[in-house]
Formats: C-alpha cells, structure tokens, sequence
C-alpha cells in the first residue's frame, strides 16, 4: 500500500478511516493493461470533481499503478483518492486530495451466486464512494441469512445493484439491465459494448421485484471478476449456464486491455 508513491503512515491514513470520505476504483491489471482504463480514469476525475472539488492528475494516477505492479503478475488495484487533511467541522475548505494504492490477489473461479433482496440505496449511487457501511452490513445480513450476497432494490421495489457490482438480466433472449439509481460500472458498460458488437440485444429498463421471476437468467459484474453467474435471487432457481451469460464472458475476458 503506498500513498503518493511511498509507504504509507497509520497517521496519514487517520482521516480516511475515521470520516470515510473519498472515492475510488478498482482494476484488474494483467501484463500492464487493463480493459476499460480509460472508463476508470473517466471515473476518478469526475468524482475527484464531486467529491472534493478539485482536479485529479490522470498522470500521476497511472504512474503510481505502474509502481505496485509487475509484468505477468496479474493483481486487483485500488486507487482511493481522499484528503488527508480533511477538517470534518469545515469539509468546503479546499481540498488536495492525495492517492492511495492498494493491491490483492486476482480472485480464483468462483461459483454462481445466490442472492438475496434488501432495501437500500448507497448515498450518491452514481459516484463510487468509500461509504461502504451500509452496503457491507446488508452483505453481512445476506451472508446470515444463507445467501452469498445482497441484491438491493429502492424504496419503491426496483432493483438497483449489489454492494460492489453491477446486475444484469436475461429475459426472452435478450440482455436487460436495470436503469434505476445505481453506480454506472466500468464492467457493465464494457459489457454493454461486448453485446452490441457480437448482436446480442440490450435494453435499459425498470426492474421490479415482480419481474424476477420472469428472468431466464442473471450475472453480476465487477473489474475483479468479469460477469459472474447468479443461480438464484430469493430461492427461485435461475440458469447459470444460460449461453448468452456464457457469449459475454468469453467475449469480455478476450477484450485488450489498454496499457497503464
């Protein structure tokens, strides 16, 4: 874990852990390259903007992933951005956010998730903030409850998202994702591209929790994982080997990576 390029202090980590104000992305960088960096650095610049009114050197960002990363090793980077000089009592003062950079393992074969409804939406879904408490305490109630994770719905039954990925739906041949308040993914909008080109047909829309049943199958995607398989939302059995979710993985995992 290094800030600014260095290793970091528990001091200058303080403000960070105590308020939880910042924002971040996750990649997967394989061989110096990672598919949708453009839609990350994207991201990071427009929330830099929200979150601390300030600009983010894109630069400076790619240089330090650069550091922590080596040739034929692939490995899941975090980049947080957040001040460390942040005065809760006075969050308008102008900021200057530094960059943290974490690293982990590349996740192995994972099976088909079952899920479980609950209703909760993140403050600022469209921005990929560092407030994970709600979304980790639902994953907990999910875990609890005999499920490998939460699919939250809003106030009014739509489904939204997942603590830290995206959904996406088949449903009579086609691909269906849902367009209410939710984090606009890097991999979900890969996806959206992989579809249209190879013909696969897409649509944005409201999903109820009605709907669910009418669904032929289901996936959720991440930068770690790619499209990972749902087999079943609330018990009511879904198909993981649906060919459509089987087309778009292959097709995602063969997408070239841009160079860091």
């Amino acid at each position: 874990m290094e800030l600014n390029g260095r290793p970091v202090g528990v001091e200058e980590l303080g403000a960070l852990a105590l308020y939880n104000y910042g924002h971040f992305t996750t990649m997967r960088v394989e061989d110096g390259r990672v598919r949708g960096l453009s839609l990350h650095l994207e991201r990071l610049l427009g929330d830099c903007r929200v979150l601390h009114g300030a600009e983010l050197d894109l630069d400076r960002v790619r240089h330090l992933v650069r550091r922590v990363t080596a040739p034929g090793t692939p490995v899941i980077v975090r980049v947080t951005v957040f001040d460390p000089e942040l005065d809760v009592a006075r969050p308008a003062v102008k900021a200057h956010p530094e960059i943290l950079v974490s690293t982990r393992p590349v996740p192995g074969d994972l099976p088909p998730l079952a899920l479980g409804t609950a209703e909760y939406q993140r403050d600022l879904p469209e921005v990929k903030h560092s407030g994970l408490f709600g979304p980790v305490l639902h994953r907990r109630f999910a875990l609890a409850g005999g499920y490998d994770d939460a699919l939250f719905t809003d106030a009014r039954g739509r489904v939204t998202e997942g603590p830290t990925w995206n959904i996406g739906f088949v449903r009579e041949g086609r691909l269906l994702w849902p367009e209410d308040d939710r984090l606009p993914g890097v991999t979900m909008r890969l996806l959206q591209r992989v579809a249209e080109r190879v013909g696969i047909p897409s649509v944005t829309a409201a999903v109820d929790l009605d709907d669910l049943p009418g669904m032929t199958a289901a996936f959720v995607t991440s930068s770690a994982i790619g499209a990972r398989p749902v087999r079943s939302i609330d018990g009511a059995e879904l198909r993981p080997d649906e060919p459509i979710v089987t087309t778009l993985r292959r097709e995602y995992a063969a997408l070239p990576g841009e160079p860091i």
